[in-house]
């Protein structure tokens, strides 16, 4: 057990790693200006969630595999700098294309981040505190994803290019990555064999570890498919203007982030599991009411409502399934990782059902995984 005090020397740059790691929503705001730049389908927009998305379902068990060798902190650093490439390319060579492989590379470095970033933050808190940090992971992470659809459109509006987003998004990661490489963090190593990908596969076959990859699978589609679609979505149906559209997925985020702030500072007192349920409650009910919103101010009260119930749900799976597999940590993290491509899969079933019917009927996707989520919180609540 990790019963080391808590240093915020060693908190902050691992921290920090989470503001870097939210520029994966970046794809919210890829998808409006790429439809508008290109003139894109609903299904071709699409493409840009699965490209960042779809190497969390390749690359996160062989990262985890690799992370047990080299060390977690090599590791995070090798996903920051991919992120800042994947950042910086399409700023400078601007089509459709490379857009495309610059939001993959982004990708690719958040896999990474997202696979040791977590267990690495767990190996410098106390083991006591480790749902709370995470929860407090989340609320930094949630930080960066609000603030971007202000500094895209302040960048637009001021300078006539959004895309500078991706410059500073890209400096920032650069920085990241030099103050966690100069921090002398001690890692814990298993004890155990090293992993494979055969030993972290079996993991699946143990039924609580299954379902609740599952649930990562489930939540990431909600978190994506709201920060796709929900423009278009206050658009069609309550024909609201493009501007004050795409900006209801920063109060999305500002949900996230209040939330998240607050599960923090509950998880101290709370059960873990009973904290899930409600999480996993209030955002199937608040996912239902926004789909049937009457008004525009109804449905971006709701959107911020969403994001406050759903914020949690992410830190108290990963830490409830390490805390009953602590010793498989590492394989853990590539598998709940892994099933954060639930973001490259959900997204285009969304859209796909948006083409084929309406906006609305769409957004049933994101409430059928809403409905997983809520049982999801009874199994583990029973066991």
């Amino acid at each position: 057990m990790n019963t080391k005090k808590l240093s915020i020397a060693y908190v902050t740059p691992v921290l920090l790693s989470f503001f870097v790691m939210s520029f994966c929503d970046l794809v919210g705001i890829g998808v409006d200006n790429a439809k508008a730049d290109f003139q894109l389908s609903n299904t071709l927009a699409q493409l840009i969630p699965m490209a960042v998305f779809a190497w969390f379902f390749i690359l996160s068990v062989p990262v985890g595999i690799l992370q047990d060798r080299i060390g977690k902190k090599n590791m995070l650093n090798i996903g920051m700098l991919l992120t800042a490439i994947g950042l910086v390319v399409p700023y400078f060579v601007y089509s459709f294309p490379v857009l495309l492989g610059g939001f993959a590379l982004l990708g690719i470095g958040n896999t990474i981040i997202q696979v040791s970033a977590n267990p690495l933050l767990i190996d410098v808190v106390p083991s006591k505190r480790a749902s709370s940090f995470l929860s407090l992971s989340q609320f930094v992470k949630a930080v960066g994803s609000m603030v971007a659809p202000y500094l895209a459109t302040v960048f637009a509006l001021r300078f006539g290019d959004w895309k500078l987003i991706f410059l500073v998004f890209g400096g920032v990661s650069i920085l990241s990555m030099a103050w966690l490489h100069f921090s002398k963090i001690e890692e814990t190593k298993s004890k155990e064999q090293k992993a494979t990908v055969v030993s972290c596969l079996k993991l699946l076959g143990v039924g609580y570890i299954a379902l609740m990859v599952l649930g990562i699978f489930f939540l990431v589609g909600i978190d994506v498919g709201i920060n796709a679609s929900s423009g278009q979505f206050l658009m069609e149906k309550l024909g609201m203007d493009a501007e004050p559209a795409k900006h209801g997925r920063s109060l999305y985020f500002f949900g996230k982030m209040l939330g998240t702030f607050i599960g923090a500072l509950l998880l101290t007192r709370f059960s873990a599991r009973k904290f899930l349920m409600g999480s996993a409650l209030a955002t199937l009910i608040t996912m239902v009411a926004f789909v049937f919103s009457p008004t525009n101010l109804v449905a971006l009260v709701l959107m911020f409502a969403i994001g406050l119930g759903a914020s949690n749900i992410f830190p108290l799976i990963f830490s409830l399934t390490v805390e009953k597999y602590a010793d498989r940590a590492n394989e853990i993290s590539g598998l709940m990782i892994m099933a954060v491509a639930g973001g490259a899969f959900i997204p285009p079933v969304v859209g796909k059902v948006t083409d084929l019917m309406n906006v609305t009927a769409g957004m049933f996707v994101l409430i059928a995984c809403s409905v997983y989520l809520l049982i999801l919180s009874f199994y583990t609540l029973k066991k």
